[in-house]
């Protein structure tokens, strides 16, 4: 099979499963990054490895028409962490999908991983669909997999997992058995979109117990929360804490160690083990 990959790092895995599985690549659809929490390295240079044209910019009608051009309706458009919704694939590609980590219908939208474990999802799941031109995650189901969160679950668990089944479904249901699985793809019906996340999701409240504060911390994981610690904003990435009886105000910081602060919940004490200023003189202020 003959196909075309739009995304990036973030499930790039199924790009490299599917020229594992003998799957020939015509073009790779990518956008830039920021090195920080985006990637495409590793997708550019599979794509450079294997001679194929890369193009940075959102897919037009244009670039369809040229794929077709050259090689008619015998090639797939795969698409894997890809931002912008894509239209006019019919007529010009016998099959355009898409691979989105979430259990749809439950998740649709732009990055579902933090809601999953903020909310406490006991199962997870990723999910090939067709690629719909009318609305984002809500083609017809090509294959599933789902699996378990644990009760200490973090985004980056979670996002392994993920990538993980992503590729077994690229390697396994798409790559060896795309066209039954079109014949026999099923509707989704009635499903729920979550928006991206806001700063205002990814803040703490330390008024909240130390369970929801630490729950909160690992959905975001190394993307990082968000807390006020007196008129100082400051980035968490990584937190611990526990349960005790105390009578300090919530948000009070009760003890440091270098750069580990002890930070007052409703219920305990959260400590705050890696994190950054929101500016060099808050930097200042909290090291005092």
């Amino acid at each position: 099979m003959k196909f075309a990959f739009a995304g990036i790092d973030f499930l790039g895995g199924v790009f490299e499963a599917l020229i594992e599985a003998n799957w020939t690549p015509l073009k790779l659809f990518t956008r830039p990054c920021d090195g920080i929490y985006d990637h495409n390295e590793v997708v550019v240079a599979r794509a450079r490895a294997a001679r194929i044209p890369i193009q940075l910019s959102k897919i037009q009608q244009a670039d369809l028409d040229a794929l077709h051009a050259a090689h008619g309706r015998d090639w797939a458009l795969v698409v894997a962490g890809y931002p912008w919704l894509v239209r006019g694939w019919r007529g010009r590609a016998t099959y355009a999908l898409n691979l989105h980590p979430s259990p749809l219908p439950t998740g649709r939208g732009p990055y579902p991983l933090f809601r999953a474990v903020l909310d406490g999802y006991e199962t997870w799941g990723v999910t090939a669909h067709v690629l719909a031109e009318n609305g984002f995650d809500t083609g017809d189901i090509l294959a599933q997999e789902i699996f378990a969160i644990g009760a200490g679950e973090s985004h980056e668990t979670l996002l392994a997992k993920c990538q993980m089944a992503a590729r077994r479904l690229a390697a396994g249901p798409l790559a060896r058995d795309l066209p039954n699985r079109w014949k026999r793809a099923e509707p989704q019906g009635d499903g729920s979109y979550w928006a991206r996340a806001t700063d205002a999701d990814r803040t703490l409240d330390f008024r909240q117990d130390v369970e929801a504060i630490l729950r909160r911390v690992r959905a975001f994981g190394t993307v990082e929360t968000i807390a006020r610690i007196g008129d100082m904003r400051v980035f968490i990435a990584q937190a611990d804490g526990w349960v005790e009886a105390h009578g300090h105000l919530p948000g009070t910081v009760v003890h440091r160690h270098r750069r580990h602060l002890v930070v007052a919940a409703r219920n305990g004490y959260i400590q705050i083990l890696r994190w950054s200023p929101a500016s060099q003189v808050e930097a200042a202020q909290i090291g005092r």
